[in-house]
C-alpha cells in the first residue's frame, strides 16, 4: 500500500480566483469554507474537486469539521481516491464514522489500499460489522489480510498500532544490496521509513541501519559494520508503554516483534505523536469529568457523557453545603462569614486543582513513582504553606478593615483559615491522584471533582469553625 502526499502553504492558491485556503495560523479561511459550501449547495462536482484536490488531509479534515451532515455527504463523493484515503485517518471519530455510511464499498476498498495497513486497520475498525465484511470482501487478498491480522491484536496495543509494512534486510547483505532490494520494490516499501532492521535466519531482528548511515556509506560496506543497537516493541506492549519508551529514548522508529521474537512491523514515530496527543486529550477530559467528545459529537451524546459527572458532583456538592448547615447559628449571628467563604472555596479549590494537574501529569510521564511520592507529597506541602503565609495577610487585612464595624478578628479568622485550607488543598490534590494510581484505577477520571468537592468541605469547616471558636 501505498500514498501521495501533498502539502499547502498559506500563501499558496487553490483556484483562479486566487484566494489562499489557509490563514496565516494554517487554519481553513470562512472565505473558503463558505466557497465549499456554496459549491455542495450548487451540486457542482467539478468545482468541489478544484477546491480540495491541493488540500493536505489534515486540512480536509478540518474542512469537514466545519461542514454540516449535508454539505460533507456532498463533499466526500468529490474527492479524489487518493485524498478521500488520507483523509480518513485524519477525520475525528464521530465524522469519519458518518462519512464511512455515505463512501460506496467499492470506493472504500479501493481509498483504503492506497494506506498503509495501520492506518487502513483504523478506518476498517469504525466500520458497522456487514459494511466491514463487503468492504474487506472487495480488497485484493494481500491487502484484506493485512487488515485482518491488524484487528486482531488487542485494541491500544503495539500490534493495532504498529504497520506492517517493513524494511528488513539480511545479515550478509551489504549496503549495495540493500539500495538495490530498496529500489527494486518500489510501491511495496511502507510509506514511511527511517530505519532498515537487520534480522537473523529465524527473522529475528539484531539490529537497525538509520537511512542516513545506509546513504553515508559505500556499496561493499556490510550491514553489520553499521548496525546500531535498536529497541524492540513487544507485539502485546500497551500503545501508552510505547509512546513512553519512545519518548524516553527519543526514537524515531521501533521494530515490533511477537513472542517468539520475530519481526512483525514498525511503529514510526507520527503514531506515537497522534497516541500522545489522544491520551493528553483524554487526561484532559477526564480530569474535568468529561467524557470522551470531539467536534463531530451530537447534543445527546455529549450530555450523556457530562450528566453524570455532574450529577456526582451535585452529590458531593451537598457535603459542603451540609456542613455550611452545622453552622447556621454561627452564620445567621455573623453575616459577614457568608460573604467571605466563597473566597476560602474558591482560592482551596484552585490549589487542590493545581496539586493535581501536576500530580497526574508526574504519574502520566512516570516522573512520578512510590520512589519519590513522599518527597513530591511534602514539596506541595511547602509549597501550599507558603502559599498561605503569602495570601493570609493580604485577605486577612482587607477583611479586618472590610468588616472593622463587626469585629475585626474576622480578619485572623479567615487568614488562619486561608493557611490550613491551603495545606489540606496540596495534600488532597497530591494523595487523590496517588491513591487511584495506587488501586489501579486512572487517576486522571474526574478527579478534580473529587478534589474541588473535599477542598470545599475541608475549607468550610475550618473557617466556620474557627469562627466560632473565635467569634462567639
Amino acid at each position: 500500500m501505498s500514498t501521495t502526499d501533498t502539502a499547502f502553504a498559506p500563501d499558496e492558491t487553490l483556484d483562479n480566483e486566487d484566494h489562499a485556503a489557509l490563514d496565516e495560523d494554517y487554519v481553513l479561511t470562512p472565505q473558503f469554507v463558505e466557497k465549499v459550501v456554496d459549491a455542495a449547495d450548487d451540486g457542482d462536482g467539478m468545482r468541489l474537486r478544484s477546491l480540495l484536490e491541493d488540500l493536505h488531509p489534515a486540512d480536509v479534515a478540518d474542512l469537514m469539521g466545519f461542514l454540516t451532515a449535508e454539505h460533507r455527504a456532498v463533499v466526500v463523493l468529490w474527492l479524489p481516491p487518493e485524498l478521500l484515503a488520507e483523509t480518513l485517518p485524519e477525520l475525528d471519530d464521530n465524522i469519519r464514522e458518518e462519512v464511512l455510511e455515505r463512501v460506496p464499498h467499492g470506493t472504500l476498498a479501493e481509498a483504503l489500499q492506497e494506506l498503509d495497513s495501520d492506518d487502513a486497520a483504523a478506518v476498517v475498525e469504525d466500520l458497522e460489522d456487514d459494511q466491514r465484511e463487503r468492504v474487506l470482501a472487495a480488497m485484493p487478498e494481500v491487502d484484506r489480510a493485512a487488515i485482518e491480522s491488524s484487528l486482531g491484536y488487542a485494541e491500544e496495543s503495539a500490534g493495532r498500532l504498529m504497520q506492517r509494512e517493513v524494511m528488513a534486510a539480511p545479515q550478509f547483505w551489504s549496503v549495495g544490496d540493500t539500495i538495490d532490494h530498496i529500489r527494486k520494490q518500489g510501491d511495496d516499501l511502507p510509506e514511511l521509513f527511517f530505519d532498515i532492521y537487520v534480522v537473523d535466519p529465524l527473522n529475528r531482528p539484531v539490529g537497525g541501519v538509520p537511512i542516513s548511515g545506509l546513504l553515508r556509506a559505500g556499496r561493499t560496506v556490510a550491514l553489520t559494520d553499521l548496525m546500531e543497537p535498536i529497541n524492540e516493541i513487544a507485539v502485546d506492549q500497551d500503545q501508552e508503554e510505547v509512546a513512553y519508551i519512545f519518548e524516553k529514548y527519543h526514537l524515531i522508529s521501533a521494530p515490533v516483534v511477537d513472542a517468539a521474537g520475530r519481526l512483525v512491523g514498525q511503529i514510526t514515530v507520527d503514531d506515537i505523536v497522534n497516541i500522545i496527543q489522544e491520551e493528553n486529550r483524554e487526561d484532559i477530559l477526564r480530569l474535568a469529568g468529561v467524557a470522551d467528545e470531539d467536534r463531530g459529537s451530537s447534543v445527546p451524546e455529549i450530555v450523556r457523557g457530562r450528566v453524570p459527572w455532574l450529577a456526582i458532583n451535585l452529590a458531593t456538592a451537598a457535603l459542603g453545603a451540609s456542613v455550611i448547615g452545622l453552622f447556621e447559628a454561627t452564620i445567621q449571628q455573623i453575616v459577614a462569614l457568608a460573604v467571605l467563604m466563597p473566597i476560602v472555596s474558591a482560592i482551596g479549590g484552585n490549589a487542590g486543582t493545581q496539586a493535581l494537574t501536576v500530580t497526574v501529569r508526574a504519574l502520566a510521564t512516570r516522573e512520578l513513582n512510590s520512589s519519590n511520592a513522599p518527597r513530591t507529597f511534602w514539596r506541595e506541602m511547602m509549597v501550599g504553606l507558603a502559599n498561605g503565609l503569602i495570601l493570609a495577610p493580604l485577605i486577612g487585612i482587607a477583611a479586618g478593615f472590610w468588616f472593622r464595624d463587626e469585629d475585626w478578628k474576622i480578619g485572623l479568622v479567615i487568614g488562619a483559615a486561608m493557611i490550613l485550607n491551603l495545606l489540606v488543598a496540596a495534600s488532597i490534590g497530591v494523595l487523590t491522584p496517588l491513591t487511584l494510581s495506587k488501586l489501579k484505577f486512572d487517576p486522571a477520571v474526574s478527579s478534580a471533582v473529587f478534589v474541588t468537592a473535599t477542598t470545599d468541605f475541608f475549607g468550610f469547616l475550618i473557617f466556620l469553625g474557627l469562627a466560632t471558636l473565635v467569634l462567639l
